[in-house]
């Protein structure tokens, strides 16, 4: 367990009540990340504060006001899914990195230029990103801030979400092996031929194509047949 001197403080506010945590910083942050599921050797203090800082407690009254409970890891809980965690310099820093490499993959992966009707390069999301001067929250949904992004960027980049179908023959000696690959993407019709090859239709976001067709001649040598369908 984390030294006090090296605990983070979580916070959760409601009702004009201010209540504080000391947490383990390497704990909380694999916790809100998702690798962590449990809440074992997060809390440093089983204590609630007012004011950690100042060591200042809260009253049990205005925890069972607040949590509905005074039980100390049901608050912590509660803490960390509604509430805000000071992590650390480093840490902030990652998961900011990481979830801005989130919400530019959707889009790169989903979305294509209405102009071009091609797939957006990630550096020029990135670098619309940095003009439009959007602050990515590292604890917020990626979706969610997708969408908030969404709405600043589509006045400098003609973005479009479209799906498109795929016309796919796979050689016999490779229909198989491609067959459950395939099935990943997501297969709107399918047809075997008795001389066994494999006929499918599948369904893709646009921005996915490029990736599709790289990963179907991977699969086949080369010797795919692929027509976009109209």
């Amino acid at each position: 367990m984390v030294s006090l001197d090296n605990a983070i403080i979580a916070s959760y506010k409601k009702e004009g009540k201010h209540f504080e945590l000391y947490v383990d910083p390497k704990n909380t942050y694999l916790y809100l990340d998702g690798g962590k599921k449990d809440l074992k050797n997060i809390l440093v203090v089983e204590e609630v504060y007012e004011n950690a800082k100042k060591a200042e407690r809260a009253k049990n009254a205005d925890i069972q006001k607040a949590f509905g409970t005074t039980d100390i890891m049901e608050i912590l809980e509660i803490t960390l899914k509604k509430g805000d965690v000071q992590l650390t310099t480093e840490q902030r820093k990652k998961k900011v990195g990481d979830k801005r490499k989130k919400i530019i993959d959707m889009i790169c992966r989903e979305a294509i230029d209405v102009r071009t009707k091609a797939p957006i390069p990630p550096i020029r999301i990135e670098n619309a990103m940095e003009e439009v001067r959007f602050h990515v929250d590292p604890f917020r949904d990626p979706k969610e801030q997708m969408d908030d992004l969404l709405k600043k960027l589509r006045p400098l980049i003609p973005i479009k979400f479209e799906k498109i179908q795929i016309a796919v023959k796979i050689p016999p000696e490779y229909s198989h092996r491609a067959y459950g690959t395939l099935k990943l993407y997501g297969i709107k019709k399918e047809q075997w031929l008795k001389d066994g090859y494999l006929i499918v239709a599948v369904e893709i976001p646009a921005g996915m194509q490029g990736e599709f067709l790289d990963k179907m001649n991977k699969l086949t040598a080369g010797q795919v047949e692929t027509k976009k369908i109209e």
